[in-house]
């Protein structure tokens, strides 16, 4: 088994530092954003999988000769309060390092879903109390009385909301309102919260890896793209792009130190943000070819291998 926990432990570090770098620098995700999200998260995946399974293989060497077997025989010698005779004190760090490692993981994970769903919670009671329906809409779009231009969707299951602000209203006209609010109503249909959630998760569970960051950053604007492609069959690119332009040149003008209400929203954050601005206007106003055929299907076996590779190593052991 010690050929599979250096296999395990090649793959994490790859999975850890080039890899990511090289998707985070290349020039195909705006091509295809749901596509490369799914890479990211076969990323993420895979790699937590390959570094815990490298520890747990590793540690397991002692008590049998493939991890089905040793893991029954750890539980046997658990029971016993015993080791094997050729058990090691590196082979038991590594078995507590996989343990601690993942029940940290597991356990942030937790705690940052409980946190957002109780920020939504409260959230969503200040909405009911601070703002109005819009007049002619029934899909949950509120109105908050706010001068800054606001727009973003407060997740809920059937209390789910689009909360724009009246600064946002006399901002924009008809077209670019609409497509704005198919933008955030993509959100909320295709469930983005629980993605950036999750990396919002790796990243506090491991804040000295700096990949976890990156990461967070790029599926944050990979979201962005696939709402905007949502709302792209609302309005023509250029007004989109426009909206996104205006709303976001408002937000940088604001006064520093200004905190708007959807800072505690505990939801997805409005299209004005800076970082996500620049790329998203290039995207809908350049003339990039979405990716083709080929290239989809070598980002789907990518996908799909690299979510295999680490169980079939272990597996197969």
């Amino acid at each position: 088994m010690l050929n599979t926990a250096l296999a395990l432990m090649a793959l994490a570090v790859l999975l850890a530092w080039p890899v990511p770098i090289l998707l985070a620098g290349a020039d195909w995700p705006p091509r295809a954003p749901g596509l490369a999200l799914a890479l990211w998260q076969s990323i993420a995946l895979a790699g937590g999988i390959s570094m815990i399974g490298s520890l747990l293989v590793f540690g397991l060497i002692p008590f049998g000769a493939t991890p089905g077997s040793a893991l029954v025989a750890l539980a046997g010698h658990v029971v016993a309060g015993t080791l094997p005779a050729g058990a090691t004190l590196a082979g038991v760090m590594a078995l507590c390092l996989a343990l601690i490692l993942c029940a940290h993981l597991l356990l942030n994970l937790s705690a940052t879903f409980i946190r957002a769903e109780r920020q939504r919670r409260r959230h969503h009671t200040l909405i009911g109390l601070l703002s109005d329906p819009l007049p002619f809409d029934n899909e949950g779009t509120r109105v908050i009385d706010h001068a800054a231009p606001i727009a973003y969707c407060l997740p809920g299951g059937t209390r789910s909301a689009t909360v724009l602000s009246r600064g946002l209203l006399q901002l924009l006209d008809a077209d670019q309102l609409r497509g704005v609010v198919a933008h955030e109503r993509a959100h909320l249909r295709q469930q983005h919260h629980v993605v950036l959630l999750a990396f919002k998760s790796w990243h506090s569970a491991l804040r000295w890896f700096p990949i976890a960051n990156r990461a967070e950053n790029a599926v944050a604007l990979l979201v962005e793209m696939m709402a905007d492609d949502q709302a792209r069959q609302e309005v023509d690119d250029r007004t989109l792009a426009r909206a996104i332009a205006l709303v976001g040149t408002a937000h940088l003008a604001e006064v520093s130190g200004t905190q708007s209400p959807r800072a505690a929203s505990g939801g997805l954050d409005d299209t004005s943000s800076a970082d996500l601005v620049g790329p998203r206007v290039s995207r809908l106003l350049g003339t990039v070819p979405a990716l083709g055929s080929v290239g989809r299907t070598l980002v789907l076996a990518a996908t799909a291998g690299l979510l295999l590779l680490p169980v079939l190593l272990i597996v197969t052991t």
